[in-house]
């Protein structure tokens, strides 16, 4: 599976690949080392889903063995995933609720997507999708800090306001902080590369300040 970079666009990759169920793997670690030099690890998981979903889609529809591009481009707080194969055929949300697979893995990329849609080309059709990097993204980040510290606040049953409750949570966060680190240690991995790689994550949010 050939990689060709688009250098006039700085932040836009085009990878040929030809459907099949191994070249989704393949195209899984690419769009990772990609993100990854780009500075956007922490929108892997969701590029990971959607591709996997698109590249099999084009398996499963358009047919296995055939030609298809991936396209990854990103620009401000969105970032757009594209594949395009040779097939005038549309997807569409209006068989979800039967038994079609197809129906099914387009509800999914709604469900983890900012905006999704199809666009005829000369040669067949683009299936793209959008997904936040912004604001979004980290307001569902701190969603998940206040839930989990929740059960780390000392005297959980007070109601706590103020200076006092601010005290409470930092508190919490570290107690949180230093319980994962044990975990890792335990688990066999070094807490030190798991605070380097979480450094790197949070410094390469949008909106983090330097």
């Amino acid at each position: 599976m050939p990689i060709y970079e688009v250098r006039e666009h700085q932040h836009r990759t085009v990878l040929p690949f030809t459907a099949a169920p191994a070249e989704v793997r393949l195209l899984r670690q690419a769009t990772t080392a990609q993100l990854g030099q780009w500075g956007v690890p922490h929108a892997m998981e969701k590029t990971e889903l959607v591709v996997t979903e698109l590249a099999t889609n084009v398996i499963k529809h358009v047919g296995e063995g055939t030609s298809a591009t991936l396209v990854l481009e990103w620009g401000g707080e969105r970032l757009r995933v594209e594949v395009h194969d040779k097939s005038y055929s549309t997807p569409s949300l209006s068989a979800v609720g039967c038994d079609d697979e197809c129906g099914r893995g387009l509800h999914l990329l709604a469900a983890v997507t900012a905006d999704w849609g199809t666009v005829l080309t000369a040669a067949g059709k683009s299936v793209w999708c959008e997904i936040a990097l912004g604001p979004e993204q980290v307001c569902q980040r701190l969603e998940r800090a206040a839930a989990a510290l929740q059960s780390y606040r000392p005297g959980s049953g007070t109601a706590l306001e103020g200076r006092l409750r601010d005290t409470a949570l930092k508190e919490s966060a570290v107690e949180l902080i230093a319980d994962l680190l044990h975990w890792t240690a335990s688990c066999g991995f070094d807490p030190d590369d798991v605070l380097d790689q979480a450094q790197l994550h949070f410094e390469a949010e949008p909106g983090v300040a330097a």
